[in-house]
């Protein structure tokens, strides 16, 4: 019964055979040609039990290998042939469709626009699948998994080469220029995406349906396949790592490199599962942890980069440090990764006991309740900061501008706090301690900068009766109010609110004692020859220049 069918198909003896596919030319009969085969394997058991030199015995296997020729021949067709649509993605589509068995209307709509590839993907698979298990059951297995495994790795590794990796030696990495290596992790960044969640997802998927009779088949013939790829593509981060310089403006694409595994390792530890392949996921985890020490490097160097800045020129305008703007904009780009971050700083060594001081930042690093480690090193980062600014103050000769410096630096704190994710690692409490600092110190700027101006003033002005008196308060009040004027006209207070705050302020004490003081006498001096020089400014001058004050832009 086998042997008309095996015959029509021996491309050895018959033209349409040779230049025809089974399954392609007719499913029905290749279905029937799997069918003949399983029946002639079962016709040899027979044999063998019975007479295992028989004539017949003889010519079941003559056919036997014919019938293995041919699907041969057809697995290798279906596999090249259907390169398309046993692509990882085709293959990984037709996976996740199932998931919308029990959907609605819209989903449903979804599934039928991919109907086409899916069913062609289907076809092709249960095609292999079936060739396969008859193959293996045959005794043929061998001659199976060569053809799938040339014809497979050459997929994964064209997708590995297509998706920019390749293997790079370490004094490679270690002499290339930053911007390229930047553009090899970005290209590395959508790599490990494309990889794990199509290429090496959809290989597992198709190399499961295939072999699904036999486990060990299909764990051995995944790992061949995948293993050099993926080794390739999980070593990339430790070969930066190891042999590029850790430095903080490198970190933030190692901390995208980091998410980039970590975020796929459920992934990862799913579809190399097998004992086999063990190596891959013991590479990925390698690079997380080479990721988490290039880290932590970068962040004390970081530190460092802060604790020996050392210019001693004081900002013009008591302004905002460049220093200040500089660590803040990176802490806050720093908070972007801030879940990355408390994993890789959790077990890291905090700053000695009681080093923060709770009075400045609001909350503690007391054993019953311990803060966590990425808001402890972040707070460490701006104490150091914050120490480097006290220096810094100490070089204005003028002692007014040195809090008025430290009112803004430190309201820039407060802002790119309160504006970034770093307001979540700190909280409410930690904002009020530090904005209170500001309150202080513009406090003091006020007192020490704009006191003399304030204390020329009579407290009570009807006390004042000579007309002598009343012009010696005056021309004291012109002089000392216009020396203030033009020497705070020059500072910068770039934070609005701020700005707005301490010019209320010095208006309250000033403006209203001043007006009282020209209501009063300026009658009494109405008949002074040299009264413009007497009574320089009138109240609403007072005002205008007091609201001008600060207007110079950083």
């Amino acid at each position: 019964m086998a042997e008309p069918m095996i015959m029509k198909w021996n491309p050895e003896s018959n033209t349409f055979a040779k230049v025809t596919s089974l399954f392609h030319e007719n499913r029905k009969e290749a279905w029937d040609f799997i069918k003949c085969v399983n029946n002639l394997q079962k016709a040899m058991h027979f044999s063998v039990t019975e007479n295992s030199n028989s004539e017949q015995l003889v010519r079941c296997q003559m056919l036997m290998q014919i019938a293995m020729k041919r699907l041969e021949k057809e697995f290798y067709q279906i596999l090249s042939m259907n390169r398309a649509h046993l692509d990882p993605e085709s293959v990984s589509t037709r996976s996740s469709t199932s998931d919308y068995d029990d959907e609605d209307d819209d989903d449903k709509i979804v599934i039928e626009s991919l109907s086409e590839v899916v069913d062609a993907s289907s076809i092709a698979m249960d095609d292999l699948k079936l060739i396969a298990e008859c193959m293996i059951s045959s005794g043929y297995a061998k001659e199976c998994l060569k053809i799938y495994k040339i014809i497979r790795k050459s997929i994964v590794d064209e997708g590995i080469y297509r998706l920019g990796m390749e293997k790079f030696s370490a004094s490679h990495i270690h002499k290339m220029n930053w911007d390229v290596l930047e553009l090899r992790i970005k290209n590395w960044l959508n790599a490990v995406k494309v990889a794990v969640k199509t290429l090496f997802n959809g290989e597992r998927i198709l190399c499961d349906h295939v072999f699904a009779s036999s486990d060990s088949i299909r764990e051995s013939c995944f790992s061949e396949i995948s293993k050099e790829g993926a080794m390739i593509l999980f070593g990339f981060p430790e070969n930066v790592t190891k042999n590029s310089k850790k430095s903080p403006d490198k970190l933030f694409r190692v901390l995208d490199m980091h998410t980039g595994i970590s975020d796929h390792w459920p992934e990862i530890d799913s579809i190399f599962f097998f004992d086999s392949t063990a190596g891959v996921k013991s590479q990925a985890l390698t690079s997380l942890i080479r990721l988490g020490e290039y880290v932590r490097t970068a962040l004390n160097e970081f530190e460092s980069t802060i604790q020996k800045y050392s210019s001693k020129s004081p900002v013009a305008g008591a302004g905002i440090h460049h220093l200040t703007i500089d660590v803040m904009n990176y802490l806050s780009i720093l908070a972007d990764y801030s879940n990355i971050l408390s994993d890789i700083l959790a077990d890291s060594t905090p700053p000695e006991k009681h080093s923060l001081p709770e009075s400045l930042f609001g909350f503690s690093d007391a054993e019953e309740s311990p803060a966590p480690a990425i808001t402890l090193k972040f707070a460490w980062f701006i104490l150091v900061l914050l120490c480097k600014l006290n220096g810094k103050a100490e070089h204005y000769k003028d002692i007014s501008l040195s809090y008025l410096f430290l009112a803004n630096n430190i309201q820039y704190v407060v802002e790119r706090v309160s504006t970034s994710n770093l307001k979540y690692l700190f909280g409410y409490e930690w904002l009020s301690k530090l904005d209170s600092k500001v309150k202080l110190f513009s406090s003091n700027y006020e007192r020490l900068g704009w006191s003399h101006v304030v204390n020329s003033l009579p407290k009570n002005p009807t006390i004042v009766v000579s007309p002598e008196q009343v012009k010696e308060v005056f021309i004291n009040f012109n002089s000392l109010f216009d020396q203030a004027c033009r020497k705070h006209s020059l500072c910068i207070v770039a934070d609005s609110k701020l700005s707005d705050d301490i010019k209320a302020s010095i208006k309250r004490k000033i403006a209203p004692a001043y007006r009282e003081l020209f209501n009063v006498h300026s009658t009494t001096l109405r008949n002074n020859r040299n009264l413009r020089y007497v009574i320089k400014f009138a109240p609403e001058d007072v005002e205008y220049r007091l609201s001008n004050l600060f207007f110079r832009t950083v």
